[in-house]
């Protein structure tokens, strides 16, 4: 790889070029922000070859932007688009982008908040249970949060009015947008024409055909997932060559335990979720985590049942996509592939058994938490411990720390990293980090 003939004084900076392509897809003069772009471009030419040789990505670099086509190996929906308040798009939120972006490849260089709007209203028309009538106003909340989706990555930009202005009357407001082509061209690039696919599962990469391929697919396990654990992905299971190319390419730490592997980002660039972390949520996910882990590996408790679990599940994320496709002309069966998430040489080994705490001892452990610190605790969460146990519970599942099971979770190997965490209360009116970890502990 190139990334070997970087000179030392100058592999931070290629480092970060790397991280910064493999956490945004999309990368334009103003996204993810304005020394994004000059930096890819100072080493495109490295970055091309290494991440093709490395994952098999393909990243193409112009004067305007820089994008990464990746190669899916499973689906992840931990990672949704969001809205500038940070809520999670729905289903209309994400069939309006995709309106919205097919007409903007037929305006001209500029166009109304107004006349996007018709224009998509008559294409939304066409599908069936997609709609927009700009008379609704939560209907033009989604119209706008679609836009403002596009806006800040670049593909228009306001250059005149306001947007908000449009979804509080549209009779009295109005924006004007410059359109970008090259970002719109660049934004909805699938690896399959959509109308061939039989389903989903064709946007998944095609079964590995020799040992570089799987070496890849190790390595972009490594690169997208929290934790890659042996057993239950042993198809993807990196050696110990992948794990340091990757470690070098990225500047990450490689974390390797008997169960698994991690790339440590204590940076926090590369990572889309930092853990630990601020906010109530967060902390009491990570006092959970150690509970959890004590609990775990008490010698003096009582024994906790054991259970299999599907960490990967993404047949049943492309059967709920799959019951979404409209049917009867918009999108039409022209190549009835094989499922290529399908691997014929793959024979799964045994899952291995992971310990289960019950949902009542979660419950119990989340009360003792609230009683003992809820004073510290943001107000919407204080008087709202079952929620709160949810939300911390949702944040470990993200994390591949724990999985959900009937009654209760399965602790996961890299919980055990967590135990024994150390509480620090800040006396004051507004503390955002009131607790600090211990330090890590190994998986074993």
């Amino acid at each position: 790889m190139r990334v070997h003939s970087v000179p030392g004084l100058a592999l931070d900076n290629y480092q970060r070029a790397v991280r910064t392509v493999l956490s945004h897809h999309l990368i334009t003069r103003t996204y993810p922000d304005r020394v994004a772009l000059p930096l890819v471009r100072r080493w495109a030419t490295e970055l091309r070859e290494d991440l093709q040789d490395a994952f098999g990505y393909r990243l193409e670099v112009t004067e305007t932007t820089a994008r990464l086509h990746p190669v899916v190996d499973r689906l992840d929906a931990t990672r949704p688009a969001r809205t500038a308040a940070d809520r999670v798009f729905d289903r209309r939120r994400y069939a309006l982008v995709a309106l919205v972006l097919a007409a903007l490849g037929r305006a001209g260089d500029q166009v109304t908040l107004s006349e996007l709007a018709d224009a998509v209203t008559s294409e939304a028309r066409r599908v069936v249970g997609v709609d927009l009538d700009t008379d609704r106003a939560a209907d033009r909340d989604a119209f706008v949060d679609a836009v403002s989706w596009l806006t800040t990555r670049g593909a228009i930009s306001l250059a005149d009015g306001d947007a908000g202005g449009w979804a509080r009357d549209p009779d009295s407001g109005e924006a004007l947008y410059d359109i970008d082509p090259s970002i719109v061209a660049a934004l909805f690039r699938p690896p399959r024409p959509v109308q061939h696919l039989a389903g989903a599962a064709g946007l998944l990469a095609d079964p590995p055909r020799d040992a570089a391929d799987r070496a890849r697919r190790a390595r972009r396990a490594l690169v997208e997932r929290p934790v890659v654990y042996d057993a239950s992905t042993e198809q993807d299971v990196p050696d110990a060559r992948s794990i340091a190319d990757v470690a070098l390419l990225t500047g990450l730490t490689a974390e390797r335990r008997a169960e698994g592997v991690a790339l440590i980002d204590t940076s926090g660039r590369l990572s889309d979720l930092r853990f630990p972390s601020t906010g109530t949520v967060a902390q009491v996910a990570l006092l959970l985590a150690g509970e959890i882990a004590d609990r775990v590996l008490d010698p003096d408790g009582d024994a906790l049942p054991r259970v299999a679990v599907t960490i990967d599940r993404t047949a049943d994320l492309v059967a709920a996509l799959d019951t979404a496709v409209p049917v009867g002309g918009v999108f039409e069966t022209l190549n009835d592939e094989p499922d290529p998430a399908a691997d014929p040489d793959h024979v799964p080994a045994a899952p291995p058994l992971h310990p289960v705490v019950s949902d009542a001892w979660l419950a119990e452990t989340v009360e003792t938490v609230v009683r003992t610190y809820g004073r510290t605790f943001a107000a919407q969460w204080q008087a709202d411990a079952a929620g709160l146990r949810r939300a911390a519970l949702t944040l470990l599942e993200r994390l591949t720390l724990i999985a959900p099971v009937d009654g209760g979770v399965a602790a996961l190997p890299a919980l055990a990293r967590y135990r024994g965490v150390v509480v620090t209360v800040r006396e004051r009116s507004a503390a955002p980090d009131l607790f600090e970890p211990a330090r890590t502990e190994d998986l074993s």
